[in-house]
C-alpha cells in the first residue's frame, strides 16, 4: 500500500504567510488612516463637551433664577456668564480635559463677539462663539484637508 499525503508543505505555508504579510504592510495603510480619524474624533469630543458644558451652565443659571449675566458655580468652578451662556474666557472651565488642544480667546470687534478657539493643529480647531442678545452661543468645528 502506497499512502499519498495531501496538503501543504511547510515551505508553501511560509511563502503564503510572507506574501500575505507583504500585502498587508503595503496595502492596509492606504485604506486605513487612523491618525486622521483620531483627530476628527478628538474634535467631535471637544465640540460635544463644549455644547454640553454650555447647556449645563445655562440650565444651572436658569434653575437658580439668576440674571442672564449672573455667574454660576459648577463643581466649585465659577463660570462667568454673558447673555445666559459662558463667556469665551471661561468656557474652557466646563471641560474636564482638553489636553492636546491649545486654548485661545479671539477678541471681538465691531459687531463681532469674542470667541474661544481650541486648536489641535492649524487646520483642525473647534470654535465656541459667545452669545449676544438675540443669538445663542454656538460651537463649530473646522477640519480642513490637512487635519
Amino acid at each position: 500500500m502506497n499512502k499519498r499525503q495531501t496538503g501543504f508543505t511547510l515551505i508553501e505555508l511560509v511563502i503564503v504567510i510572507v506574501i500575505l504579510g507583504i500585502l498587508a504592510a503595503t496595502a492596509l495603510p492606504r485604506f486605513v488612516d487612523l491618525s486622521v480619524d483620531a483627530r476628527l474624533a478628538a474634535l467631535s469630543g471637544v465640540a460635544g463637551g463644549l455644547r454640553s458644558g454650555a447647556a449645563i451652565a445655562r440650565a444651572t443659571q436658569l434653575a437658580r433664577g439668576l440674571s442672564s449675566n449672573g455667574n454660576v458655580s459648577l463643581d466649585g468652578t465659577v463660570i462667568n456668564m454673558n447673555d445666559g451662556y459662558p463667556t469665551a474666557s471661561s468656557i474652557a472651565s466646563v471641560l474636564t480635559d482638553y489636553s492636546g488642544f491649545t486654548f485661545s480667546v479671539v477678541p471681538g470687534g465691531a459687531g463681532v463677539n469674542p470667541a474661544a478657539k481650541f486648536t489641535l493643529r492649524s487646520s483642525c480647531h473647534v470654535t465656541y462663539s459667545v452669545a449676544n442678545g438675540s443669538t445663542a452661543a454656538s460651537v463649530s468645528t473646522d477640519a480642513q484637508s490637512g487635519c
